[in-house]
This record gives structure tokens, C-alpha cells and sequence, in this order.
């Protein structure tokens, strides 16, 4: 099917109605790492059910509207499509259970020209079905790679984020476990990439790969460590995926801090320091 700007740029997502509880909160929270150090009562908060925190990564779960740009009808080559960035926008922490509803859309589309592939925009706004209330905005990069030529616009791009130029505050340091995937997969993205080594071998991988969105929450982890554990601080977080991540591998985040903004990037110190996510920013409220 030809590509068609126009229809994918109003193409309908659906619309997510989803339920959650406190088994689903602290699962996440296992899925990214937390509770590592048993003895660590910062991370003991949010994986226990006594007085349980949630995590401000997790709205990138909740809401979530699926592979839809699979779909036939978008014209969307799906197989050579990767997740560019992705940022989160608390506006309110959810509960650590409820109900949320997701509402997608694609706010522009990027031609970077015939085979250099186009940009796809799109943010999630998730919502207390309860109230009605804002919780979070997730705006998402993706990167289509066998797409683009089409003659649809070429801009504006937003600006990256450029990290200082001095060496870095604080670096953070958090294993993951080798089965970190399977377990984190379980918070509702089952792509066998990330399971079966078949799949992951066909995509030039030597084994199956860390979500993209598994690694943000350890880096987001690290930021809250920073923080002193208080998930009330963190207000919003960005950063481009720029390499793969394997089970196992132990991240190092890097982290500036200047005021209410820090800049941070992720990195696999025993894979010659391999930038996993880069340019971060995330924005924190007074202590």
C-alpha cells in the first residue's frame, strides 16, 4: 500500500481503559531493578506493599495502546521501526492502584527524505478515570526507518539536549539480572524480541535485548536515587535511546546537576562505556 501522509498523520488510536493493583505496581518496579539491595529501605518503598510509592516512570506502562503502527493501513514499515525517545511528564503521580485511561495521538510526522526514513510524533496523555484528572503526558519519538521520501514536511525538529561540558556530579551505578527482560516484559510489552533468541538473532542481535523503556526506568531509578527516593521530586524525564542494552549488563548513569535541571545519560561501563541513552533531561521540584 502507498504511503499516505495525510491518513496516518489522523490515524484513530485507540482509546485505553485500564485497571491496575498494587501487584501490578510492584511488579513494575521489580521489572526495572528496585528491591535489588534488600536492604535498601528507599527501594524496599516500592516494591512492598506497607506504605507502597510508585515510581515515576511508570505512566510509560499504564494507558499504553499497543503495536498499532503495525496495522496494515498506516503504511508504516513496523519490522525497521525503532523507538527514537521517549519523555514523561508527571503531572500527578497515579495511585498505587486504579483505573487510567490512555489517549494517543500523533502529533507531526518528520520526512527526512527517500531512504533516510521519517520521524513519527506522538504523545500519550493518561488520565484518573475516577476523576478525570491529569496524571501524565508521554510524548514518544519513533524512527521509521524504511519510510520517508514522500514529500511530507521536513521540520521543525526539536532541539536535542546537550549535556555539560564538565565531568559529571554524581555517577549511579545498578545491575541488571540476565533474565531482567522476561521479567520485565510482564508489565505488558511481550515482543519476542526480547525473549526468544531466534527472534533477537534475526534482528542482528547475539542474544534477546533490555526494552528500551526497562532501561529508562533504571535510569530513572538512578535519578531518584539522587533524589533521595522521594518520587514527589522528579517532574519530568527525557532521553534519546542510542544503543542496546543486554540483560545482565550493569548501567552506570551519569548525572549534572544545575537547579531544577539535570542532565544525565546511561552508559555500559564493561562494553568500553557504550552510551545506551543520551542527551537526557529530567526536571525536578525543590527538596
Amino acid at each position: 500500500m502507498e504511503f499516505d501522509y495525510q491518513r496516518l498523520l489522523n490515524w484513530p488510536i485507540p482509546e485505553v481503559r485500564q485497571r491496575y493493583t498494587v501487584r501490578d505496581t510492584m511488579l513494575y518496579a521489580l521489572g526495572v531493578g528496585l528491591g535489588a539491595d534488600p536492604l535498601d529501605a528507599g527501594q524496599l518503598g516500592f516494591v512492598y506493599e506497607d506504605g507502597l510509592q510508585v515510581l515515576p516512570t511508570y505512566p510509560v506502562v499504564l494507558g499504553y495502546p499497543g503495536f498499532w503502527m503495525k496495522e496494515p493501513g498506516t503504511g508504516i514499515d513496523w519490522v525497521r521501526l525503532v523507538h527514537g525517545e521517549q519523555g514523561i511528564v508527571i503531572h500527578k503521580l497515579p495511585p498505587p492502584e486504579g483505573e487510567v485511561i490512555g489517549r494517543t495521538r500523533i502529533t507531526s510526522i518528520i520526512d527526512k527524505g527517500a531512504g533516510k526514513g521519517m520521524l513519527v510524533y506522538t504523545e500519550r496523555r493518561l488520565t484518573d478515570a475516577a476523576t478525570g484528572e491529569l496524571l501524565a503526558s508521554l510524548p514518544s519519538t519513533t524512527f521509521c526507518r524504511g519510510n520517508g521520501g514522500f514529500g511530507g514536511p521536513t521540520g521543525p525538529v526539536p532541539p536535542v539536549h546537550a549535556l555539560p561540558d564538565r565531568a559529571p556530579d554524581r555517577s549511579i551505578e545498578l545491575p541488571t539480572l540476565p533474565q531482567q527482560a522476561l521479567l520485565y516484559r510482564l508489565s505488558g510489552d511481550y515482543n519476542p524480541l526480547h525473549a526468544e533468541p531466534k527472534v533477537a538473532q534475526a534482528a542482528k542481535f547475539e542474544r534477546p535485548i533490555l526494552h528500551g523503556l526497562c532501561t529508562l526506568g533504571v535510569a530513572g531509578h538512578a535519578l531518584l536515587k539522587a533524589a533521595g527516593y522521594v518520587p514527589e521530586r522528579l517532574a519530568a524525564i527525557h532521553a534519546r535511546f542510542t544503543a542496546p542494552v543486554y540483560p545482565g549488563d550493569v548501567l552506570t548513569t551519569d548525572i549534572w546537576q544545575d537547579g531544577a535541571v539535570w542532565s544525565f545519560r546511561t552508559r555500559v561501563a564493561a562494553r568500553d562505556n557504550t552510551v545506551v541513552l543520551g542527551n537526557g533531561r529530567a526536571v525536578l521540584h525543590a527538596a
